[in-house]
């Protein structure tokens, strides 16, 4: 699966949390011990003669999405907090050493505490199991209500999360929730928000944990351990990324690393350098992260170890392969591999093996590519390690199928594909099936690829309808928010009215002598009270309407959504039988524009699309932003010759003229899409179907287009006598044999070609994608 150098598809899967391990021999016994000092003893001689070069760099793919996060793990990014003597932290006369200074008396009491727990700390996530007895150890020597202990509960959390021990972790989760000090009240927050973060990861949730830690002040004070900061910094950092808000990843990752300077740790500096590296990489500022990377090993080989030179070296590869230096990606992934042998680990080794064999995916020596896989899989099983495991038949899978193996090598990929789905992670099994799909297309399995496509594409909608389900309650939610906000303004404006109406009758006791001007005096302040609520009542309405709008138009592109076209096809689908012609669009290798040229250009793209179809149609006809880049097009018209006409129309409008992006919009990228087609009832049975059912099949027909080639058009013309009566079994069947049915003359079909597309520099690629 590909390298995680551009930024992913919505559907991102859970950044994975247990990769990375420190201080190794920490946990060894006096022979063992030695034996480690040896080996680190060596590797920093080899760093100092390499000018600190030994660092290690395995990829990880973002199809099983475990990402680059693995490089980036908060468990070893930063360790120490902030509570250290003030010629660690800050100079003499800085509020850092005034922070120390005040901290003293707490390390006094617990002298190598803080010592102990940046040793688990750095020791990272990968020592999770491990890592558990000896915080349960430490925590008797903490005192309650400390910094110390809040660290501790942190560490002690994402070793949790990392064991999958959801029962311990829910009463941790709530102790920091409900921490006693209230000057310490927002470090527990980052823990909490650390830990969770983490949780929602490992669950798939990544678009929640960007949330639930983005609403989090991200200045440092002295009453949060400084590790800790950097520890969500870094998080923040790597979720942004991941979301594709480079900017706001790159200033977050600058500001971690002046935390992590405070320190004075040259590891602790190696790591918020390779963070930035990271954020850089994802902004496509590559040469400037490939300077920063550098700094980093350089960095790293004044305080090496095997995690550490796995990490630096990680990222270094993926940097270096982005910049077409293969030699030197090749060298840095070896490295990476040997530092992950030295560690000991072996989730490291089997995720530093396959990472190996995805390297020489990408570069078509599909034979060492399954070397590296297979090897990399025997560790994975023998660690019985589900999520490297997984990572590792995928690339087996596709190798064997480069191969020519191709059954054997479908059938590793959907033993990934099982594995992944008994963890939950949908996102991974979507990707999964795209490349699958890719793999077998450029076999010329046509019908396997169809059949890839086709179960990605329900993947995505299952993901798209749970995506829709939780926007339309969070939008619900707001709405009853505010209208409750509203509605205690106008109980308000109530009371305040009821208020002059009791001044009123007082007014009209003491002034009996002057009833009529008493009378006419109520009667306008009646009156205005009576403009003021059927002004507060228009606007009320104005408000209502304006919501009602907005949760019906896709913010991007200004189209119809879902939600409209729900209410929208009821006037084209009497006693729930469709009488229009529907036109479903997918724009061809969206995925590649976006991996490519990054999302600000896929947005464009998505943008210009919309604006060619919008204006092929008239006023009354439907345009809808089906869901990423897919486009569906109702339309009261059922004449064969003018929705031919139509369709290749808006093929040809598609393609009309490449998308102009980047400064001055000098760059051009060539644009096109395929298109199912369909009029209901369909020639010559006058055979009807329901809309669902109606957009299942012009969705078959769409696929069948990709699978001829793409930039094209198929369009159902007529059934054969053996398809006159057809239930909702039958048009299921239909759905899924379509190719079939159409070459044993069940059906008649049309096919339309778009226009040739011109080339330009700019242009994706032609193989895999969208």
């Amino acid at each position: 699966m590909g390298f995680p150098v551009a930024p992913g598809a919505a559907m991102a899967a859970p950044v994975h949390q247990g990769i990375i391990i420190g201080n190794f021999f920490f946990y060894l016994q006096d022979e063992q011990q030695q034996m480690a000092h040896d080996r680190l003893g060596a590797m920093r001689a080899g760093a100092q003669r390499t000018g600190g070069m030994r660092r290690g760099a395995g990829l990880c793919p973002p199809g099983v999405t475990l990402l680059l996060g693995l490089a980036l793990l908060p468990g070893l990014a930063q360790s120490q907090p902030g509570h250290m003597s003030a010629s660690q932290v800050a100079p003499p006369g800085s509020a850092g050493s005034a922070a120390s200074s005040a901290l003293r008396s707490s390390h006094s009491e617990v002298p190598d505490l803080w010592t102990q727990l940046e040793r688990v700390e750095r020791g990272g996530t990968a020592r999770a199991a491990l890592n558990l007895p000896v915080l349960a150890a430490l925590e008797g020597r903490a005192a309650p209500g400390s910094l110390e202990l809040l660290e501790l509960l942190a560490l002690r959390g994402s070793a949790l999360v990392e064991t999958k021990d959801t029962v311990a972790l829910q009463p941790l989760l709530d102790r920091l929730k409900a921490w006693p000090d209230s000057r310490q009240h927002a470090a527990a927050q980052l823990a909490e928000a650390w830990v969770r973060a983490q949780q929602l990861n490992r669950e798939g949730k990544s678009d929640q944990a960007l949330k639930a830690m983005s609403t989090l002040p991200t200045e440092w004070t002295p009453d949060i351990p400084l590790s800790l900061m950097v520890r969500f910094l870094s998080q923040l950092c790597i979720a942004e990324s991941e979301a594709g808000r480079v900017e706001q990843a790159i200033a977050h990752a600058n500001q971690a690393l002046q935390l992590a300077e405070r320190s004075r740790a040259s590891w602790r500096r190696a790591a918020g350098l390779s963070s930035l590296a990271y954020a850089l990489l994802r902004a496509q500022q590559f040469e400037r992260a490939a300077s920063v990377i550098e700094e980093a090993l350089q960095e790293a080989g004044r305080d090496p170890d095997p995690m550490l030179l796995y990490r630096v070296h990680n990222t270094r590869a993926i940097i270096l392969s982005q910049l077409k230096r293969f030699d030197l990606a090749q060298a840095s992934m070896q490295m990476a591999l040997s530092a992950a042998r030295d560690s000991g680990s072996l989730t490291l080794q089997s995720l530093a093996l396959a990472n190996f064999g995805d390297f020489y995916l990408r570069q078509g020596n599909f034979a060492k590519a399954r070397q590296y896989s297979e090897e990399g899989l025997a560790l994975a099983r023998r660690n019985e390690d589900s999520s490297n495991e997984a990572l590792a038949l995928h690339n087996l899978g596709i190798a064997l199928i480069q191969l020519r193996q191709v059954e054997q090598g479908k059938g590793y990929v959907m033993q990934s594909i099982t594995v992944s789905q008994a963890q939950g992670l949908n996102g991974q099994v979507a990707d999964s099936l795209h490349e699958l799909g890719d793999a077998l297309e450029r076999m010329g399995d046509l019908g396997g690829a169809a059949h890839a496509f086709q179960q990605h594409r329900r993947m995505i909608d299952q993901q798209l309808r749970e995506e829709t389900r939780s926007a339309v309650l969070e939008l619900q939610a707001q709405y009853d928010d505010d209208r409750r906000a509203k509605e205690m303004a106008l109980l308000n404006r109530d009371h305040s009215l009821k208020l002059e109406q009791l001044r009123a009758r007082d007014l009209q006791l003491q002034l009996w002598a002057a009833v009529g001007a008493c009378v006419v005096l109520s009667a306008v302040l009646l009156g205005l009270a009576y403009q003021r609520i059927r002004k507060t009542n228009l606007a009320l309405a104005h408000s209502n309407a304006a919501l009602k709008v907005q949760g019906e138009r896709d913010p991007l592109t200004g189209l119809a959504n879902r939600r409209h076209f729900q209410t929208a096809i009821r006037r084209l689908a009497e006693h729930g039988q469709l009488r229009a012609s529907v036109f479903l669009i997918d724009i061809d290798h969206f995925k590649r524009i976006n991996d490519s040229h990054g999302h600000a250009v896929g947005d464009a793209v998505l943008i210009e699309v919309a604006e060619r179809l919008r204006s092929c149609l008239r006023d009354e006809d439907l345009l809808v932003r089906w869901g990423g880049e897919e486009f569906l097009i109702v339309i009261d018209a059922r004449q064969p010759a003018q929705i031919e006409h139509l369709a290749q129309r808006l093929l040809n409008q598609i393609a009309q003229a490449p998308v102009r992006f980047g400064p001055g919009l000098a760059q051009l990228l060539p644009i096109s899409a395929s298109m199912g087609f369909a009029s209901f009832p369909v020639a010559p049975h006058d055979w009807t179907v329901d809309w669902e059912r109606a957009i299942a099949l012009v969705d078959t027909l769409m696929y069948m287009a990709k699978a001829h080639g793409r930039n094209r058009a198929f369009g159902l013309q007529s059934l054969g006598a053996g398809q006159a009566s057809l239930d909702a079994a039958g048009c299921l069947a239909l759905s899924e044999r379509m190719e079939e049915a159409w070459q044993q003359g069940e059906l008649a079909l049309l096919q339309l070609q778009g226009p040739s597309l011109p080339a330009s520099p700019s242009a994706v690629p032609s193989e895999g994608g969208s």
